[in-house]
């Protein structure tokens, strides 16, 4: 049995916010239907790289779903698309605002065709003067703090790889929903749900709003730059944290020959024999982290001209010897052809009926009684039938709705 076994999704969601939060729900076990225009989530076709299939875009972010098509700009559409509002124990969405509205599908209608409905709704931003800007990525990166603090001192502010405010915004979705789900069993209603994208941002750059209040009262000093002004800076690869750390080059010198590394007070003698340089260790000078705050970016030179001279594994292998927290820094392919992660579960293959076998990233959540078996993505309306069928809909008139464009 799986853990959300029994609940379903009405997932109107697109490109990546929304369908990263519910295919968290379907891997969790509910039966995510995933409501598709005719004309299918636009990703199904943006960047292909095998003609007329669906795009891996689409792909790796709607494993275990079901689909079915729907115009909902039909009368016939928004007579199916209530009876599957009153089945649907959660509905999510991220058009622009005002979209489900203007559909004629209001919260308080919600409500009353289901009052044990859970409607989550991802956007941009807030109810505030952002209210109307379109979101992106990296937009919600600009405006939650993250590009501000992200990048060199002297360079310009830069994204981060990792898709923080898209699926880093779905996975604040699945919490507020689960919440809300288990909330409703005690209180016996539904209740909205609602996440922004630059909200979402701002929460995971938190830290750096403590280092902002911190600033009141002096320079950062677990900070590498020289000198502060009243926002916390752009510092590179510094942990920025209570315990510095830093990316050190390792032979031969690729573009991800690097090891990422931490610096505790209880790591400096062993660190200091690794490299060669064991009179550091009691040197007054070098031996306790307050002596090396100010000279932070020596200390990692030091390390560097050691590291330097060795492969990152050969790194990784002698500072893990001595507890020294580190990690080396993996590419995209190192990490696709990883075996650990594969045998983790955490990347895995799946096969798909139309472009064959790709992979992907499977479910980060591991529950011991809700084991995680990633399925393929359906094709576009794979399930009319089973679905429609499942609300009265006949085979004759299903046949005619898709001749009508309603499905």
């Amino acid at each position: 049995m799986k853990a959300l076994e029994g609940v379903r999704v009405l997932d109107m969601t697109h490109v990546q916010s929304g369908p990263s939060a519910t295919q968290l729900l379907a891997w969790l076990g509910a039966d995510v239907i995933k409501l598709e225009a005719p004309t299918g989530d636009i990703t199904r076709s943006q960047l292909r790289d095998v003609p007329d299939v669906d795009s891996l875009y689409f792909t790796m972010l709607n494993c275990n779903k079901r689909s079915i098509t729907l115009n909902m700009k039909s009368d016939r559409g928004k007579e199916i698309f209530t009876e599957l509002v009153k089945s649907a124990d959660i509905m999510v969405e991220n058009f622009g605002p005002g979209a489900v509205d203007r559909m004629g599908f209001t919260w308080e209608r919600l409500q009353e065709l289901n009052p044990r409905l859970i409607y989550a709704s991802i956007k941009g931003f807030g109810t505030g003067k952002y209210a109307k800007f379109k979101a992106y990525e990296v937009i919600a990166q600009a405006m939650g703090g993250s590009m501000s603090t992200t990048g060199f001192e002297e360079g310009p502010p830069l994204a981060t790889g990792a898709q923080i405010g898209d699926s880093g915004t779905g996975v604040h979705a699945v919490a507020g929903i689960l919440a809300a789900l288990y909330q409703r069993e005690q209180s016996g209603r539904g209740q909205r749900v609602q996440v922004a994208m630059q909200h979402a941002v701002l929460n995971l750059c938190r830290v750096k709003l403590r280092d902002q209040q911190r600033l009141e009262h002096g320079p950062l000093r677990e900070y590498p730059n020289k000198s502060f002004g009243d926002e916390v800076p752009r510092s590179g690869n510094a942990s920025g944290g209570g315990q510095p750390g830093w990316a050190v080059r390792c032979a031969p010198g690729g573009p991800n020959d690097y090891i990422y590394v931490i610096v505790q007070p209880v790591g400096w003698k062993p660190i200091s024999s690794i490299i060669g340089r064991p009179e550091l260790a009691d040197d007054p000078e070098w031996s306790t982290p307050e002596a090396r705050l100010s000279k932070l970016d020596k200390m990692f030179q030091l390390i560097e001209e050691w590291t330097i001279r060795h492969d990152k594994w050969t790194v990784l292998d002698r500072l893990n010897a001595e507890n020294i927290p580190c990690g080396p820094i993996l590419s995209t392919k190192e990490l696709v052809e990883d075996e650990s992660l594969r045998e983790e579960g955490i990347v895995v293959a799946v096969d798909h009926p139309e472009r064959g076998e790709f992979v992907t990233v499977g479910s980060p959540l591991q529950l011991s009684d809700s084991p995680v078996d990633v399925r393929t993505p359906p094709l576009l309306g794979e399930h009319n039938q089973e679905i429609y069928g499942e609300l009265g809909v006949s085979a004759d008139e299903l046949a005619e709705l898709k001749t009508n464009g309603v499905i």
